[in-house]
Formats: structure tokens, sequence, C-alpha cells
């Protein structure tokens, strides 16, 4: 794992500090920047989307979906997780929390959009960082690239009518058409050139090809994700500074929903009889979220400085810190779940 990822909550609030600098020491810069727009998007935070997730998607090898069947019972709770609980249970736990618990304490008229964006945030898995924290929990790493290549496929037409149907039953309308545009920019142009470039790779150099490809690439997608959090803080950042009560409810039901699913797909992997090194990535990816994803799809939708752009936000805030405390859970009940599994 490298330095970065290592440390990644660090950088982030480096690139909100930077963020909030930068828009107060050069407002009209800023300004500048949110007016390059075509149509509703912002073509700044889409090059750097594109950067920014194109490297990450080189990791994923459709060729391992031939080897399903290896884990089919992890595969199977952690499909049901990603896309039947997880985004379910977001829009749950968002009214919840945000329309009935802690609706006096939020701006009324900004509730519906703060729902909005943490449904983006869950509507779609993980499928970068899981590697990282795979790695950590000593997981299969068959089953983490086989059930990242599938989740990919999955959202590729999935994610629309998904976020679409949510949405509509909060009383929040998007125009499919944007919706669209921000799935074909943001998810199937860097899988296709991702995938194009890795087929190259292979057919010039073979794996080998391919790994110093991904090792030049990386820094590419690190500096690009490092430039965009500075970009939606330069945007957001008062609201995270002069809102902390906001931000830490929004955090609330992220929070929730994290724990419900890697609890939900752990358990459901032990009940099954999986493997340890099965169940931990698919807690982690069960409960991770694509949070590059759902970052440029609220702005797609609602702006940049929205507040269903700062709910997606939080998201980034909360996301690795939590997924960091899953990995120690997995890591410290391995014990527990071997035992309860020879038992």
């Amino acid at each position: 794992m490298s330095f970065f990822e290592r440390h990644l909550t660090l950088w982030v609030l480096a690139c909100m500090l930077a963020g909030v600098v930068l828009g107060r020491l050069a407002p009209g810069l800023v300004a500048t920047v949110a007016a390059w727009q075509i149509g509703s998007v912002n073509l700044a935070v889409a090059v750097l989307t594109g950067l920014m997730i194109g490297p990450m998607l080189l990791k994923v090898d459709f060729t391992a979906l031939g080897r399903l069947r290896q884990a089919k019972r992890g595969i199977g709770v952690t499909l049901a997780v990603n896309w039947l609980v997880k985004p379910f249970s977001m829009a749950l736990f968002a009214w919840l929390f945000l329309r009935e618990g802690f609706a006096p304490w939020l701006p009324a008229e900004h509730i519906d959009a703060y729902i909005a964006g943490l449904i983006l945030l869950a509507a779609a898995p993980c499928t970068a960082m899981v590697f990282v924290w795979s790695h950590l929990v000593r997981g299969d790493a068959l089953f983490t690239l086989t059930q990242v290549a599938l989740n990919d496929l999955i959202m590729l037409f999935a994610f629309a009518p998904i976020v679409a149907l949510l949405l509509g039953m909060t009383d929040v309308h998007v125009p499919w058409s944007a919706l669209l545009a921000s799935v074909l920019l943001y998810l199937v142009v860097p899988l296709l050139a991702a995938q194009a470039l890795r087929a190259r790779a292979l057919r010039r150099g073979g794996p080998a090809a391919l790994e110093r490809l991904q090792a030049t690439a990386h820094p590419v997608s690190v500096a690009a994700l490092l430039a965009t959090l500075v970009l939606l803080f330069a945007f957001q950042g008062d609201a995270l500074l002069t809102q902390p009560l906001v931000v830490a409810l929004l955090a609330v039901p992220i929070l929730v929903q994290i724990t419900v699913n890697a609890l939900l797909a752990y358990l459901a992997n032990r009940a099954l009889g999986e493997r340890h090194e099965v169940a931990g990535p698919s807690a982690l990816i069960g409960a991770s979220n694509f949070f590059e994803l759902a970052v440029a799809t609220a702005i797609a939708l609602f702006g940049l400085d929205s507040p269903a752009a700062l709910a997606t936000v939080v998201g980034v805030l909360i996301e690795v810190p939590a997924m960091l405390a899953v990995v120690a859970w997995v890591n410290r009940s391995r014990g527990w779940y071997l035992a309860a599994a020879r038992a």
C-alpha cells in the first residue's frame, strides 16, 4: 500500500484546507472554473474524474468472470448486499435520520438535496480502494478481482435506474438525460478507455507491461483525485467549516449504512460456510461506496456548490476511517470466524 493510501484521511484534510484557502484567496478563479460547463457537465470535473477513475479501472479484468464458481456463495452475498440492500438501506437511513430525526437542525430547503447526495453515494460499490482493503484483511485476491469486475459490469446498466428510482421515491426530480450523460461520461468512457489500454499493454508485453502501465498511471489517478478534492473544497469548504453540525448529522446515516452492510455481508458469508478470505473482502466491498462517481454525478446533476455535492464530500471524509475500522474488526474477529466455521 502506498504512502498516499496509508494516509488518505490526512490527504483529504490537506485538500480541504487547500480548497478553502483557494476559495478565499482566488474567488474569481474558482468562479471561472465553475463556469466551464457544457450543459450540466463541468469540464474541469469531467477531465479530472476521467483521469482519476481511468487508472483505477485498469485493474479490472473481465476474464476473471469465468472463475465465478470458485466463490459463488461469497459472490452471491456481495451482489445481494451491493445491489439489493445498500442503495435502498441508505435511502431509508437518510430519510429516517435527515427528514425525521435531524430535521429540526438542518436547513429545511436542503434536506431533499442531502438525501439525494447520500443516495448517489450508496448507489454504486467501490471499485478501487477495495483492493487495498482486501489486502489488509488477507483476502482472496482472485475473489476481489472477480467481484469488482462483475460489479463494474452490473454498474453500467443498474446505476442510472437505481438512482432514478430512489430519487423519484424521495421526490427529487432528476432528468434522465442528465443522469445517463453522467453514467456515460464518468463510467462508460473511462471503463472503455481503461480496457483498451489494458488490452494494448497485454498484447505488447504481457502482464509485465500491464504492471508497468498501472504503476505509471497510478500517480496520475492520485493527482487527479487530490485536484478534484481541492476544487470541491474550494466550493464546499466554507459550508464544511461553518456548518459542522450539518456535517456531523450527514455522517450519521453514512456510518450506520457502512456498519449494517459490513455486518450483513460478513455474517451471511459465515452462515453459508464461506472462507474468511472471501468473507472479509465481501464485507468490505458490500460496505464501501464509489465516492468518486458519486461526487462527479452529484456535481453534474445539482452543481458544484449544491447541498447534494456537500453530502457526497462528507462521504469522502467518512469513508476511509470507517473502512479502516471495518478492516480492524474483520481482522480481530478472524479467530471467532474460523472457530465458528469449524463448529
